[in-house]
């Protein structure tokens, strides 16, 4: 029984820190951007993403909420993060280089290159632990749920009145 309660809080702090991690970047390159909302839009919707997963995160983090019952939103919220990874490795091209290159990313100086490969992916990281936790969750729910059924059912007395 805790180690589900465990690795529910892991999973739901990690997707917690990736999504303030892709906020955190992003709204500092959307703070200095001079660019309009309409080309900012896959950031705009990534931050979004970002602001929703943080807030169910927190949420679900909390020590009274079910540990893996909120599967389908895991999944949903998963897709989402799927969405804005891909968008964003669209976005990328090829100004810092292949998606995968990660020879040009430097500690120091204004790295733009360097921050905007962690958005893509932190967002891959997110994506993959909602998706865990969807997958988690639906195998326990169903294990819990077949638990429940194979119980022996009692037989109820009927609702009217006995004529005893």
């Amino acid at each position: 029984m805790a180690f589900d309660r465990i690795l529910s809080f892991v999973l739901r702090a990690a997707e917690l820190a990736f999504a303030a991690i892709v906020a955190g970047i992003l709204g500092h390159f959307l703070d200095h951007s001079a660019a309009s909302a309409w080309d900012n839009g896959r950031h705009i919707y990534t931050i979004t993403v970002s602001a929703l997963a943080m807030l169910l995160a927190l949420l679900w983090l909390l020590p009274f909420s079910s540990a893996f019952v909120h599967w389908p939103v895991d999944l949903f919220i998963s897709i989402l993060w799927f969405v804005a990874f891909g968008l964003l490795v669209d976005l990328t091209g090829s100004g810092c280089g292949g998606i995968f290159d990660w020879s040009n990313i430097t500690v120091r100086g204004n790295d733009a290159c360097g921050r905007f490969k962690a958005v893509i992916a932190f967002a891959f990281l997110s994506a993959i632990c909602w998706l865990a936790s969807a997958v988690i969750g639906f195998f326990w729910t169903r294990r819990r749920t077949n638990a429940v059924a194979d119980r022996p059912v009692r037989q109820r007395r009927g609702w009217y009145r006995s004529r005893v």
